[in-house]
């Protein structure tokens, strides 16, 4: 439910106090239907368990609200309901104070963003903790530590992640290399630039002092604003016990082939698919499936005309790069560019692997094809750093050229976001890790902040590349076709760095590890991961969160569980960066104590690492 005011689907408190001689049987939950009316009135609503009898009631609407809900600086008491009842929309809060310790009752005090105050909320037979709890499901409540008594109020979304990237660009001009640099290629920065990019990101998480522009650094002679601890107020349950399964084999896949080729169950497949992974020798016609390419309803006749549609489409498509001359490419800088990154990235990828090994490998043209005609296919993103890396196991799987570009389009629809100049996909991706994180393990995320590492972005890599240069090459065709089933949800990819971290867990809080060793950790973690082990735990993580009832909307929206809400408001605009050919997402710079690994980590461009310490 939206919180806002200005927007059709609210969030409103109404508050109806009990009379001293009043029968406390008539206190009810209510929840308003799109009608107006009172959908259910119920003394156990499931939807509300706050563990107290309260004073209260949270109702959520589809609806504008009443006429009579609407505050004037602060909310107007509702006459129908009493001197003291009112209804407020949540997104209309400024902060919540709360009673002195000591007192023979507990009250609040709402304070709204118009500066009024509402009528205290006073709570004879308590509540307190019961209220601020189904709160938080809808709200971010922040104490201050300047006033223990006081909570801030934020609304639910990943706007201050979004705003941060947006704040970056406008420091002083000393920062602003740093920040471009890391819009750019966020781990060609050093390690010291890295800690400077993370503060500011804390920064972006932190109310700003009364007077003062959100967009500009505090005054030179002022002491910046202390930080503020998010209380998610979210109890999760034990973490159930998950089994893996072993992988689908070329026999059980055979069951469901019915008449004239259709698969028969397709969601019992993708289920054994999602649990167990698949058998090796079945994964060159099953990833077609999975990546799109091949329609799970279409018969044997049906895929063979798609393939023969698709095979004259792509030939179309490489011929327009194939036929341009040299002459003609000098004056194309752009095609020209997009060439020499793609035999850079080419050469460098997976040649280790056998499919790849060897000067003259056969296997090398053709990613080095299929990643040029890529561009002819999508010229808005053409090619950026860190395609190679996803193209690669697809061709090493499906062995034929096409079939692979086809494939790998499928691929890129999931995740094209990633590679867009404007990095509002990954910017998105680190907010909703960092959200179901601090819902997860808040000690976890307070220890990471306190290291300057809670923006997360270390696991930036994992999520540009779906982790393909964290885990052994066997293990990553596992992960991914796990992965593009889209179950238990769209972004079960969250899960998995959220495990990972979990895995890690004791390791960087009891290693007394700062934000370089932090770093230096998660880069060492590279070819040591059990993707069984991991995918374990994902699956975990899922049915941990997906158990509880008072699960926050907005982390209900990143599982899927329910549809995703319109943005409150356009994101804030960022600088736009130069379209280049070359432009790239490098990985983490190698730690400071080793060497640089060949074929470790997405490298970076020499022109960029020549300026790597300006």
């Amino acid at each position: 439910m939206e919180g806002s005011g200005h927007r059709d689907n609210d969030v409103l408190l109404h508050w109806a106090p009990v009379e001293e001689a009043g029968d406390s049987t008539q206190i009810l939950f209510s929840k308003k239907d799109s009608s107006g009316g009172d959908s259910c009135t119920s003394e156990e609503d499931p939807t509300f368990d706050p563990g107290y009898e309260p004073d209260w009631a949270v109702i959520s609407t589809v609806r504008p609200r009443p006429h009579h809900s609407e505050p004037t600086e602060g909310a107007e008491p509702s006459s129908t309901r009493g001197p003291w009842a009112f209804s407020v929309s949540l997104g209309e809060l400024k902060s919540i104070r709360r009673s002195k310790p000591g007192l023979s009752w507990a009250y609040l005090v709402l304070v709204t963003q118009a500066g009024g105050s509402l009528p205290a909320l006073h709570f004879h037979r308590g509540g307190t903790r019961a209220l601020l709890r189904v709160l938080s499901r809808y709200l971010l409540l922040a104490s201050s530590p300047q006033d223990s008594r006081l909570y801030l109020v934020f609304p639910h979304d990943s706007s201050a992640l979004s705003n941060s990237f947006h704040h970056l660009q406008l420091f002083d001009q000393d920062s602003s290399n740093v920040v471009s640099r890391f819009l750019q290629d966020p781990y060609s920065t050093t390690f010291s630039s890295f800690s400077r990019v993370t503060n500011f990101f804390r920064g972006a998480l932190q109310p700003h002092p009364e007077g003062t522009s959100p967009d500009l650094p505090p005054p030179p002679d002022d002491e910046p604003e202390p930080g503020f601890e998010v209380i998610s107020c979210v109890e999760l349950g034990s973490r159930p016990p998950v089994e893996r399964a072993s992988p689908v084999t070329e026999g059980e896949w055979a069951l469901h082939v019915g008449p004239e080729g259709r698969l028969q169950q397709v969601s019992e497949l993708k289920n054994r698919i999602f649990s167990g992974g698949l058998s090796p020798s079945l994964r060159r016609e099953a990833w077609k499936f999975l990546l799109g390419y091949l329609s799970w309803e279409g018969s044997a006749e049906e895929h063979k005309a798609h393939v023969r549609k698709k095979t004259d489409e792509y030939f179309r498509m490489k011929l327009q790069w194939k036929s341009v001359s040299p002459e003609q490419e000098r004056r194309n800088s752009l095609l020209h560019g997009y060439r020499s990154l793609i035999e850079r990235d080419v050469s460098r990828t997976d040649r280790t692997n056998k499919f790849y090994e060897g000067p003259e490998n056969p296997g090398l043209g053709l990613l080095h094809d299929i990643l040029l005609t890529y561009c002819m296919y999508h010229f808005d993103l053409g090619y950026v750093q860190g395609m190679s890396d996803l193209l690669s196991p697809i061709l090493y799987v499906i062995q034929s050229e096409v079939d692979a570009f086809w494939c790998f389009c499928g691929f890129m629809e999931l995740v094209h976001g990633n590679f867009e100049e404007s990095q509002e996909t990954m910017k998105r991706q680190l907010g909703q890790l960092l959200l179901l994180l601090r819902v997860l393990d808040q000690p976890l995320c307070d220890f990471l902040d306190s290291q300057d590492s809670g923006s997360l972005c270390f696991c930036f890599r994992w999520l540009l590349i779906w982790f393909k240069r964290e885990f052994p090459f066997p293990d990553i065709l596992r992960l991914w076709e796990v992965l593009w089933t889209g179950l238990p949800g769209p972004n079960l990819h969250l899960l998995v760095a959220c495990a990972i971290l979990d895995m890690e867990r004791d390791t960087l809080m009891l290693s007394g590890f700062g934000s370089n060793e932090i770093l230096k950790h998660i880069n060492e973690l590279t070819m040591k991961l059990s993707v069984e082990d991991v995918l374990t735990r994902a699956e975990a993580l899922y049915r941990q969160l997906t158990a509880c009832r008072e699960l926050p909307h907005n982390v209900q929206e990143v599982l899927g569980l329910v549809p995703p809400s319109e943005p409150r408001s356009p994101s804030p605009p960022v600088s736009p960066l130069p379209l280049s050919p070359t432009r790239a997402l490098p990985t983490p710079p190698p730690s400071v104590d080793t060497a640089p690994q060949p074929d470790s980590s997405l490298e970076i461009l020499p022109e960029e690492e020549e300026g790597a310490d300006s």
